[in-house]
């Protein structure tokens, strides 16, 4: 089975790298592809170039997660990145290998208004990545009518039950959620503070190196961070 987890990963962070991991390895895939968006069609095109948002997401799996991998399919696409198209891309490329949208909660509840919604079940399952505690089936949650049915009839519980065929089903995967947001780390950096903790190391010392989300070079900050540093 491939997981397929997208975003614009501006920057990307601890909070995009756990939970991916965590369903990478609960349901035993054989890669988690990583894929940043060009064009989001739900929100602003990203200030940073395509190239600094690849290279910052490259250097924070590096080495150390086997199994979770960049894929730059949407970066050479030009118009809105719309994951139908990145879908039928790699199924055309996979042939009947399970393929797995990786969602969290929120992105599920809101996937009737994504393009040509319907036809990603005809493609892929979709996996809803929620807190501990937490379920879809709780009374709070509102749900569409549609995506409701949806999850009635086509939720499984059972990770064999999705890799037994290679599209249609809807399982949720409770993983660690981590209080991280892009939007909050580049204000940060803006102001001249420190993200760490919130970023990989590589990550930090990319946007420093390059400048990036307005970071100031007379800011109050160690040198930079060294491979061995990053070991110890």
């Amino acid at each position: 089975m491939i997981g397929v987890f997208g975003g614009t990963f501006d920057p990307v962070h601890f909070g995009h790298l756990r939970p991916a991991l965590e369903v990478f390895q609960s349901l035993g895939l054989r890669e988690m592809r990583m894929l940043p968006a060009r064009h989001p069609p739900h929100r602003e095109t990203p200030e940073i170039d395509i190239k600094h948002r690849l290279t910052m997401l490259r250097a924070a799996l590096g080495r150390d997660t086997p199994g979770l991998v960049a894929d730059n399919r949407e970066l050479r696409r030009e118009g809105p990145s719309y994951m139908v198209d990145t879908l039928q891309e790699m199924r055309e490329e996979l042939g009947d290998e399970p393929l797995c949208l990786v969602l969290g909660a929120d992105a599920f509840l809101q996937l009737h208004t994504w393009h040509r919604w319907r036809e990603l079940l005809t493609l892929a399952h979709v996996v809803v990545t929620h807190r501990p505690g937490w379920s879809l089936d709780d009374a709070d949650v509102q749900m569409v009518p549609e995506l409701s049915a949806l999850w009635r009839e086509c939720r499984v519980d059972d990770r064999e039950q999705l890799a037994a065929r290679p599209c249609g089903r809807v399982m949720p995967v409770t993983v660690s959620q981590l209080d991280i947001s892009a939007t909050r780390i580049r204000a940060m950096v803006a102001a001249g503070e420190s993200p760490r903790f919130l970023v990989p190391d590589r990550v930090w010392n990319l946007i420093r190196m390059q400048g990036m989300y307005g970071f100031r070079a007379d800011a109050n900050f160690d040198n930079l961070i060294t491979e061995d540093d990053s070991q110890e």
